[in-house]
């Protein structure tokens, strides 16, 4: 076969847009090893997702902040069973309160969202931000690992910083569903007890496992007033944190009833007193 007739061969043999091998062998010796640099590092962007999927969490913090009484009860109780010492800026639940504004828009409960993506955990340039497949996949940080560069403090793209920096120990840190708490003999993790739920007296604070809406903070900031006894206790069940249309209609027929049987009593005991003789009377 001539030189000609091979060639013709190669490139008839090629898919059509594709290379021929002769193509191929010439573009690789064009490209060297700059082609075989790029094919290393840009290979975890042309992976397959399943290849590359950070698996969920199997726990979810969820908050209803028109109940919150702004205690800082959790913030107390994260801090001293994860580190021994009663310090807010080391709680890596944070509640914050602001004076100028009107209920329900005063305070505010931060709590880590355990994101499907982390951001913080993409971030993390030695691995010390992580998934700890041990407790439930909850997005973590090691100390040991931790360099300090702050990137999962700055990655976080909810404010305050869900991935805090603790200044005492000169590490970030965030919330792992406490399933490390030296400092507190009970199991965590996304199957455990969580300190802030155990010790917040009006049930703010519960564990889901399903993974909360996304969009904005409607997942995660729930009406819990539906399911205890809020009702039960005349008070507001309103996603808003006020009283529904139905519950005043309710209060309203309730206070008209009794105003009616205080009314209808009172003119019972006149009408008695009125019929009655009195004692000394000739």
């Amino acid at each position: 076969m001539s030189e000609n007739e091979e060639k013709k061969n190669e490139e008839v043999a090629a898919p059509q847009g594709g290379l021929s091998r002769r193509q191929f062998v010439t573009g690789l010796g064009g490209l060297g090893l700059g082609a075989i640099l790029g094919g290393v590092i840009t290979g975890g962007l042309t992976q397959p997702a399943a290849a590359i999927a950070i698996p969920g969490s199997e726990g979810y913090l969820v908050v209803d902040s028109d109940k919150c009484i702004g205690c800082d009860s959790c913030m107390m109780a994260c801090s001293l069973t994860h580190h021994g010492n009663l310090s807010f800026s080391q709680s890596r639940i944070q509640i914050t309160q602001n004076p100028f504004a009107l209920y329900p828009d005063d305070l505010t409960v931060a709590q880590c969202r355990q994101c499907p993506f982390p951001a913080c955990v993409e971030a993390c340039p030695t691995g010390a931000c992580h998934v700890d497949a041990a407790n439930g996949n909850v997005r973590t940080v090691d100390p040991a690992k931790c360099i300090g560069c702050e990137r999962c403090v700055n990655a976080c793209p909810f404010t305050p910083s869900r991935a805090i920096w603790n200044g005492l120990e000169k590490h970030a840190e965030k919330c792992d569903l406490c399933a490390d708490t030296p400092y507190w003999n009970e199991k965590g993790g996304a199957d455990g007890k969580q300190a802030c739920i155990a010790v917040c007296h009006m049930h703010v604070i519960t564990l889901q496992k399903d993974v909360p809406v996304q969009a904005g903070d409607v997942g995660y900031n729930v009406n819990l007033r539906t399911k205890d006894g809020s009702a039960q206790l005349k008070l507001p069940t309103g996603d808003d944190g006020f009283y529904t249309p139905a519950e005043i209609a309710a209060a309203k027929a309730a206070a008209a009833a009794a105003a009616a049987a205080a009314a209808a009593t009172a003119e019972r005991i006149s009408t008695t007193s009125g019929a009655a003789k009195p004692r000394n009377a000739r």
